[in-house]
C-alpha cells in the first residue's frame, strides 16, 4: 500500500514537471516552424518550406548592424563584468568576514530589483551623465546586470578551491597579485568561463534596459526585433529568434559542459 501510494505521488510529480517543461519549451518549437514559413507574415507554411526568411536576414543591412552591435555590446560587458565579479567573488571570499558578506550581498542586488526599476534608476543617472544612446551607456548597464552571474559561480567555484595551493605560492614568495593570476583564477577558471557565458547570453538578449537608455543610434538585435513586431509581422523575426534560440542554447551546453569539467576535477 505504501509502494503504491509512493509510486502515485512520483507519478504525479514526474507529470507535473513534464507539464511545466512543455509549457516553455513548446513555445520555442513553435518558432522554427513560422521561420520556415512561405508566407510574408507569422504563420505556419501552407505550401511549402522556405528559407528565404534566413536568406534576408543574411542579407539585410540593419539586421547584420544591429547583430553586429549586440555582439561588440556583449562581448564588452562580458569582458568587463567578468573582470569586475572575478575581483569581487576573489576579494569576498579572501577576506571571509561579515562585511565581504554585506558586498556579495550588495553585487546580487541586479537579480533581485525587478529589470524595469534598474532601468527608470539608470535613465535618469545617464541623462545626467550624458551617455543615454551611447555605446558605454549600454555596455555600462549590461554590465551592472551580468556582474551577479560571475560573482555566483566564481564563488562556488572558490568553495572547492583548495588554500594550501595559496599558501604555498606566499611562502615561495610571490606576491598577492601573482598568486592570484597564476594560482587562483587558473584554479577557478570553469567557473570564470562559466560566469562569462551567463554575461554574454544575459547582455544578448537583454532588451528592457536597452528600450529605456537608447533611441536611435544604438540598435541591438533585440530592439530590432521589438520594432519589428511593432511595425509589422514580419517573418524574418521568427528567423532571427530561432538564431538566436540555437545559440543560447549553444551557450548553456557549452556551461554544462564546463561544470561537468569542474566537477571532475
Amino acid at each position: 500500500m505504501i509502494e503504491t501510494k509512493w509510486s502515485f505521488g512520483r507519478l504525479m510529480v514526474l507529470g507535473a514537471a513534464w507539464t511545466v517543461l512543455a509549457f516553455l519549451v513548446m513555445p520555442m518549437i513553435i518558432v522554427f516552424p513560422v521561420s520556415v514559413t512561405d508566407q510574408y507574415y507569422l504563420s505556419l507554411p501552407k505550401e511549402h518550406i522556405s528559407w528565404e526568411h534566413y536568406a534576408k536576414f543574411f542579407s539585410d543591412e540593419k539586421w547584420l548592424d544591429a547583430t553586429f552591435q549586440s555582439v561588440v555590446i556583449a562581448t564588452s560587458s562580458t569582458i568587463l563584468a567578468v573582470l569586475l565579479g572575478t575581483l569581487c567573488a576573489i576579494g569576498c571570499w579572501r577576506i571571509a568576514s561579515a562585511w565581504s558578506e554585506r558586498v556579495r550581498t550588495f553585487m546580487l542586488l541586479p537579480i533581485i530589483v525587478p529589470t524595469i526599476v534598474q532601468a527608470l534608476a539608470l535613465y535618469r543617472f545617464w541623462i545626467d551623465l550624458g551617455i543615454v544612446d551611447t555605446y558605454i551607456g549600454v555596455i555600462l548597464a549590461h554590465t551592472l546586470v551580468a556582474i551577479p552571474y560571475v560573482v555566483i559561480t566564481v564563488s562556488a567555484s572558490l568553495a572547492n578551491f583548495d588554500v594550501r595551493l595559496e599558501q604555498a605560492s606566499r611562502n615561495l614568495g610571490a606576491s598577492i597579485g601573482q598568486t592570484v593570476r597564476w594560482v587562483i583564477v587558473p584554479s577557478i577558471m570553469p567557473g570564470v568561463l562559466s560566469g562569462g557565458l551567463f554575461a554574454f547570453t544575459i547582455s544578448f538578449d537583454e532588451i528592457v534596459m536597452v528600450l529605456f537608455i537608447t533611441s536611435r543610434n544604438i540598435y541591438t538585435l533585440p530592439k530590432r526585433i521589438w520594432n519589428g513586431i511593432q511595425d509589422h509581422l514580419d517573418p524574418t523575426i521568427a528567423s532571427v529568434a530561432t538564431l538566436l534560440i540555437a545559440v543560447t542554447l549553444a551557450l548553456l551546453i557549452m556551461d554544462l559542459w564546463l561544470r561537468r569539467k569542474r566537477e571532475t576535477k
